[in-house]
């Protein structure tokens, strides 16, 4: 009855409709962008590409791929995110279990933590530090600074709280240690949340641009996130890298799209696989009642 009655039909079509519209306002831009890179010059610069290539040519992607500084940032990218996510993971999974139990001074600790995400630094204290330590033109600026995060740390915490109890204690009885615990139980059990909060961690550590353009002095030291706010904000055409017979015969529109086409599209294709975590839910059940 309820799924047959007239409101509940308003209901999936209202609800159709929004989300039809949030898709195609999310899906729009990235086709237009793709249909620019793919376009010829004369199109490009007149702005009549919409969703369609206009004079099709694959040479925006050619010179990008043909670009050094590109290839060399995109690389960084990788590597960052890469190594940045899993040294992230292991940080905030071994501080989110241990504060996951109940010991002496837990409170006064997390109260510590949870200060750090309400109250910074600053800008200027956070970049004397991090030179003081020899961070300044250092890959290592990637990853340490932004290694831990409060928000993530709670949201695991919370995850392994969710785990019954019942099963730790019958590991530790068995002999098990507290890493073994949480490698064979807790992690495994916490698919889901990890699987989150890894997506969050990694679709930041990508995106994020700012730390590139602050701590390096030499722009090919830049990942990919920081190229791109160079060459298309700040409209830098030298790590363009276009000789004068490829800049007369291509528009520079067209180039900038395909690199910022290639640069969202890793996070695209991650998503597919982290997918069903997030259709499983947050929290995952260990015991049968």
């Amino acid at each position: 009855m309820r799924r047959t009655s007239v409101s509940r039909k308003v209901f999936v079509v209202c609800n159709t409709i929004f989300l039809v519209t949030v898709s195609l306002l999310c899906l729009l831009p990235l086709i237009n962008l793709f249909a620019l890179s793919l376009s010829g010059k004369a199109a490009a610069n007149s702005g009549a590409v919409t969703f369609w290539p206009v004079d099709f040519t694959l040479m925006a992607y050619e010179k990008t791929f043909q670009n050094s500084n590109f290839i060399r940032s995109l690389f960084i990218s990788f590597a960052r995110t890469a190594i940045g996510t899993l040294f992230s993971m292991f940080v905030i999974t071994t501080a989110g279990y241990a504060l996951s139990k109940e010991f002496k001074g837990r409170t006064p600790l997390m109260w510590f933590f949870v200060f750090t995400m309400l109250f910074g630094g600053g800008l200027i204290p956070s970049y004397l530090l991090n030179t003081t330590l020899g961070l300044k033109n250092n890959f290592l600026v990637y990853i340490l600074p932004g290694a831990f995060s409060c928000y993530n740390l709670i949201l695991i915490m919370n995850f392994f709280k969710s785990i019954p109890k019942a099963l730790e204690e019958a590991a530790l009885i068995d002999g098990a240690n507290f890493f073994t615990v949480l490698w064979k139980i807790f992690l495994p059990l916490s698919k889901a949340g990890l699987a989150t909060v890894a997506l969050f961690i990694m679709v930041g550590t990508w995106n994020e641009w700012f730390t590139g353009i602050l701590y390096m002095s030499d722009t090919k030291n830049y990942p990919l996130a920081s190229f791109l706010q160079v060459i298309v904000v700040q409209g830098n055409q030298q790590d363009l890298a276009l000789d004068p017979s490829s800049a007369a015969a291509m528009s520079e529109r067209t180039i900038k799209a395909a690199q910022v086409f290639i640069g969202a599209l890793p996070i695209l294709l991650v998503y597919p696989f982290l997918q069903k975590y997030f259709v499983k839910g947050i929290v995952m059940g260990a015991l049968k009642e």
